[in-house]
């Protein structure tokens, strides 16, 4: 197969697929949970580290591998192919889609500022259990035209990917650059004075809400609750490593693009939160009758971006950051469409998804696979359940990049022989310190948000007996 993609490709698969629209919205949650300018920053700085140390390990499997499927044909080739399959099982039934209906369906809401049809509370149709609303029928919209687009060829797919990726950068670089000369000082003196201050502002029964100093174990609980929005808002990262067989140069290039990807993001990221902290105070009433008394943790809707713009530009920024979101999501989304396709090609030729998947195109792409991948994400759409089941999925991503990162350690200690183009930098020490990070947020999970843990685990093990239907009905058909 001819290499399409560049390394300029790969850098705007990586940015474009992780800025979605979780900056804009997930740091009023963050602020509700630690109440204080400084760890609002450090649950980013965190989020940012471990991602960018995550792809500097993948970096090394990348290079090993350099073939579509990323990190299914990771996980097979370190473990075995259950761990392989449960992987794309997970990334099928929740992970991929689920992202992508979440992603349309947040494209939807935001073209309903402009469009009130799309809007969410916009019913078109009611059956009971499924409502369809305008913001649903445009998500379903969106996915099957950029499916449409995807499957006319790589170089379309990646040609959109830097449109939407170059355009929403200078956009967020453009803003963040405004935002800081339109810096509150008293707001800014405001968040400095307490920005160690740690408190958690939750609803009671009751319905009031009450805070409470953090400190010690709370406060280390407070933060690895936190970084579910920070991590969520950062994946997608790997998603470069589904299109290796279609990149130039793909021992090295997959690895840089993760780096240099994860690094822009990383940067925006928090430059993003630090002009937050410069418009808005954290601590906030969700009486307030104003942006500045609402604060971070109780902007409408928990559009921090919105609130912070409002600052800038006044009441026209509902429209400029809507229009922004809109042309994030809708990039974002064109990423985890294009990429998300060859994992399931990958499984089919393996035996283990729909055979048809496997096939490619006049155009040289899996269409039937992009077409799979479509009618389920459309069906987890119209159900309504992706954010649940989003959710509950968080732990389960985190399992998986833990056990792919440790693949790079046991890859060195079973295969030390087999040509490494890239080696990870500072290891053993990164991927160590990735698990043992990534290790603790799992366990706070586990404890402090069982609700969102148990689930996730056991959509992962649900493949475990699919798993085995499959193989056994490959080995009857093959006796």
């Amino acid at each position: 197969m001819t290499k399409k993609l560049s390394l300029t490709d790969g850098i705007m698969l990586v940015a474009g697929s992780m800025i979605g629209s979780g900056i804009f919205i997930v740091s009023a949650d963050i602020a509700r949970n630690v109440g204080s300018g400084g760890y609002l920053l450090l649950t980013w700085v965190l989020a940012g580290f471990m991602t960018i140390m995550a792809a500097l390990s993948y970096g090394e499997l990348s290079g090993m591998f350099p073939k579509a499927g990323g990190q299914y044909i990771y996980l097979r080739e370190a473990y075995n192919p259950l761990i392989g399959f449960l992987y794309g099982w997970t990334l099928f039934t929740v992970i991929q889609t689920g992202t992508i209906a979440a992603v349309g369906v947040a494209f939807a809401k935001f073209t309903g500022v402009f469009i009130p049809f799309f809007s969410e509370k916009n019913y078109l149709l009611d059956f009971g259990y499924i409502k369809i609303t305008g913001a649903q029928l445009l998500a379903i919209s969106s996915i099957v035209l950029l499916t449409w687009f995807n499957s006319r060829g790589i170089q379309q797919g990646s040609l959109l990917q830097r449109i939407f990726t170059t355009t929403k950068l200078i956009a967020l670089f453009g803003l963040i650059i405004i935002g800081f000369a339109f810096f509150k000082s008293d707001v800014w003196s405001l968040n400095w004075n307490s920005f160690f201050a740690s408190a958690k502002t939750a609803m009671n029964a009751d319905g009031q809400w009450s805070v409470t100093s953090l400190s010690g174990i709370t406060l280390i609980s407070a933060i690895g609750i936190s970084m579910v929005g920070t991590l969520f808002s950062s994946d997608a990262w790997n998603n470069v490593t589904f299109v290796s067989g279609e990149m130039e140069n793909p021992a090295k290039n997959v690895a840089k693009s993760m780096v240099i990807g994860t690094l822009i993001v990383t940067l925006i990221y928090l430059l993003a939160n630090i002009v937050y902290l410069g418009l808005l105070p954290v601590v906030g009433s969700p009486d307030g009758s104003n942006v500045l008394d609402r604060g971070l943790q109780f902007a409408l809707n928990d559009r921090v971006g919105t609130a912070a713009s409002y600052q800038i530009f006044g009441s026209v920024a509902v429209f400029l950051m809507a229009g922004l979101i809109m042309i994030s999501t809708f990039g974002c989304n064109n990423g985890l469409i294009l990429s998300g396709a060859r994992v399931f090609q990958e499984m089919a030729k393996d035996g283990l998804f729909f055979k048809k998947a496997a096939i490619l195109n006049s155009q040289s792409v899996p269409g039937k696979a992009l077409w799979f991948q479509c009618l389920w994400t459309c069906a987890l759409c119209l159900s309504g359940t992706y954010g649940d089941l989003l959710d509950y999925v968080v732990f389960a991503v985190l399992i998986f990049y833990i056990l792919t990162v440790g693949g790079v350690i046991l890859l060195r200690i079973n295969k030390p022989d087999m040509v490494r183009p890239y080696k990870t930098f500072g290891y053993p020490f990164v991927p160590i310190i990735y698990i043992v990070l990534a290790l603790t947020v799992c366990i706070i999970l586990l404890i402090y948000k069982p609700s969102f843990t148990w689930p996730g685990l056991m959509i992962v093990l649900a493949g475990i007996p699919v798993y085995y239907l499959i193989h056994n009905a490959n080995k009857s058909k093959t006796t």
